[in-house]
């Protein structure tokens, strides 16, 4: 099993040490996890920065690696909250650190943050996921120093109400433009569990997104639970593998040093 998304207390939003993590992973028998740990400059409208010392990230994610290299891979990474401003600052940053994975997730739009700023709010819910589709398809367009987008659907589990969230074929025709780039630009999406665990039902991205990812010939996929505490690691995972197979997807994807692997599904 993989686990291609996972965090630590060096991201905001979680308190577990990497090795209580990478133990709770040796203990479902996970083959490899990557730390994708969060980097998220410039938001709030007090311009701040949500990040790590990757001098330090990289010190202990070297100990844990070292020390348990003969029971489990683990790969380093980072998920990055990319807005328009930021494309030369996060390419700097990337290009300084050598991360074996890096996935591009948009949580903030203009410096508010979907999630704590109520984004969603206040807003035609096909209005707000016109803003969102839009502002990532300019993003996808602009930017490349990355390897999967993550939780593509994300705006999803932050509206009001679950009901609000509009039929995907009233905005299908955004999704396939991004996708169109992201397979066009040799990129791929991650499946993350992480939208059951919230209540919604379905993986992020949904099933009509994974199905159109493949008519349009997308293959590049990695599979991650978003975890923030040991206890999700590897959420799901035989039953995503179990849904890939069925949609005709061959292999899920790792990465090491930035280059991708495939390992097919059993």
């Amino acid at each position: 099993m993989y686990d291609c998304h996972i965090h630590s207390d060096f991201s905001i939003d979680s308190k577990y040490l990497m090795e209580e993590m990478v133990l709770e992973a040796i203990n479902k028998n996970m083959k490899s996890i990557c730390f994708t740990d969060h980097i998220d400059f410039d938001v709030t409208e007090n311009r701040i920065d949500i990040d790590f010392r990757p001098k330090d990230y990289f010190k202990k994610i070297k100990q844990v690696k070292y020390k348990y290299m003969d029971k489990i891979e683990i790969l380093t990474g980072v998920e990055i909250g990319m807005q328009p401003q930021l494309y030369t600052r996060y390419d700097k940053f990337i290009n300084n650190n050598p991360f074996d994975f890096v996935i591009m997730s948009l949580h903030t739009i203009d410096r508010k943050d979907i999630h704590g700023d109520n984004f969603t709010y206040n807003k035609k819910p096909i209005e707000a996921l016109n803003i969102y589709y839009d502002t990532l398809y300019h993003i996808v367009k602009n930017y490349e120093n990355y390897d999967v987008l993550g939780h593509l659907d994300y705006i999803d589990r932050y509206f009001e109400s679950f009901s609000q969230i509009p039929e995907f074929k009233k905005y299908a025709a955004l999704v396939e433009d991004i996708l169109k780039l992201v397979i066009r630009k040799d990129k791929g999406i991650e499946i993350n569990t992480a939208g059951v665990k919230y209540g919604l039902g379905y993986y992020h991205p949904k099933i009509e997104i994974l199905k159109l990812y493949k008519e349009l010939g997308g293959e590049i996929i990695t599979v991650g639970s978003d975890a923030h505490c040991p206890e999700f690691i590897g959420y799901e995972y035989r039953e995503v593998e179990k849904l890939l197979r069925e949609l005709g997807f061959k292999y899920i994807y790792i990465f090491k040093g930035r280059k991708k692997f495939p390992i097919h599904i059993g």
